[in-house]
């Protein structure tokens, strides 16, 4: 055997002999890619299991986990709420004593302070992991390139950044939260092909088709908190719950902007309020009593700064922020979309088109306000996303800034 192993190296050495430079560096960089493909496909698995816990880890990020060893997946797991055990944790323990001399992919970069859990640069170490590649880092100050040091000096191998847009796009509402501690705000609205959010008369059910419909309760199941205005609550009486079949997303906290308290008491937000969390903001000078009664009906209720009649929406956000809520889905009508735009507030929109016109002057549109004057000032969209529907289409974008 020991003989063989001899000859097998003196073959390769004079093979290696022959090789002029230049085919040296195409033989590695073809091993670079076929790395790099490797790379990419255990990676993409580590996001999928991330996906699993859309809307259920915050304010912590969704994270997932793939230990490979030998080419065979040994472990793998995913965040599954904030204050239980991280990815990787999951991943060791199916792996087990197969982790050591393995690779881990991992989606955002292990933790290495100690909170609810142990810091997970740690239990990498003892395992044995030999090779760490990871999609992004933690821009959160208590890891932030901390983790990746740790585990560097540990002397596993690194790799930074394989499938790192697709991560960050991932947790793109932590990494807003970690960054302004104010959470993402999309605006998500649903429009006739000539613009309008609702007949004349303020009829709107329903502009888009069910399966249309079925995706928003997707999307308000991943988003921690959900906000209209009073208006909305007026003419709609919306609940603002995510209403599918078999499925295991939760609620969104409801966020009212409600300066004077006129909400009803008899508004399926209020009489549901212990059911589902429920926040108003109102004005400062608000009436008390209302507000009493109010939260004798399980609601809360925030009282900021307002001026010339209209609440301050930095404040409301800034509050929002301090509860640790991490993604806001404003889902309210054109003067509250417009409130959010003219103020620079809004990252992201949900714009949902039907096939249908409907007409009239006096129809509803998605954003009023005061507008702008010249088109030099209109609101730009990058990273444009269209997804199609049975009928009707979605632009996902974020607002320029």
């Amino acid at each position: 055997m020991a003989n063989h192993a001899r000859i097998v190296v003196r073959c390769f050495v004079s093979f290696v002999l022959t090789l002029k430079p230049e085919h040296i560096g195409i033989i590695f960089f073809l091993g670079m890619m076929k790395m790099q493909a490797t790379d990419q496909k255990y990676m993409q698995k580590a996001l999928e299991l991330a996906c699993l816990a859309l809307g259920k880890t915050s304010p912590n990020p969704v994270v997932g986990a793939v230990i490979v060893k030998d080419q065979q997946i040994v472990g793998e797991g995913y965040h599954h709420k904030a204050g239980t055990p991280h990815a990787e944790v999951h991943a060791l323990r199916q792996a087990g004593a197969m982790a050591a001399g393995a690779t881990i992919y991992v989606s955002l970069e292990p933790c290495c302070h100690h909170g609810r859990t142990p810091p997970c640069a740690d239990a990498l170490i003892k395992a044995g992991i030999k090779r760490a590649v990871i999609a992004t880092l933690d821009p959160n100050p208590l890891v932030a390139g901390k983790g990746m040091q740790k585990l560097l000096d540990a002397g596993i191998e690194v790799e930074i950044g394989v499938l790192e847009a697709e991560a960050c796009k991932l947790n793109e509402g932590f990494f807003q939260y970690i960054k302004t501690k104010r959470p993402l705000v999309a605006i998500k609205t649903a429009m006739t092909l000539d613009g309008k959010i609702a007949a004349k008369s303020g009829d709107s059910r329903w502009i888009t088709a069910e399966d249309t419909r079925n995706y928003v309760h997707q999307l308000r199941g991943v988003y921690d908190a959900i906000l209209v205005g009073i208006g909305t609550v007026l003419q709609d009486d919306p609940r603002l719950n995510v209403r599918l079949e078999n499925c295991d997303y939760s609620d969104p906290v409801r966020v009212v902007i409600d300066s004077h308290l006129e909400i009803p008491m008899y508004s399926q937000i209020v009489s549901t309020s212990r059911q589902q969390r429920s926040i108003i903001f109102c004005a400062a000078d608000a009436d008390q009593a209302r507000q009493t009664r109010l939260e004798e009906a399980g609601c809360e209720v925030q009282r900021v700064n307002s001026c010339e009649g209209k609440l301050q929406l930095e404040e409301v956000l800034d509050r929002l922020g301090e509860m640790k809520l991490c993604t806001l889905l404003v889902e309210g009508g054109g003067t509250i979309n417009a409130a959010f735009l003219e103020n620079g507030l809004a990252d992201k929109v949900y714009w949902f088109i039907a096939p249908k016109i409907i007409g009239g002057q006096a129809a509803p549109t998605p954003v009023e306000g005061r507008g702008f004057d010249f088109m030099k000032e209109a609101l730009e969209l990058e990273s444009l996303e269209i997804t199609r529907f049975s009928r009707d289409i979605l632009l996902t974008g974020l607002i320029q800034k």
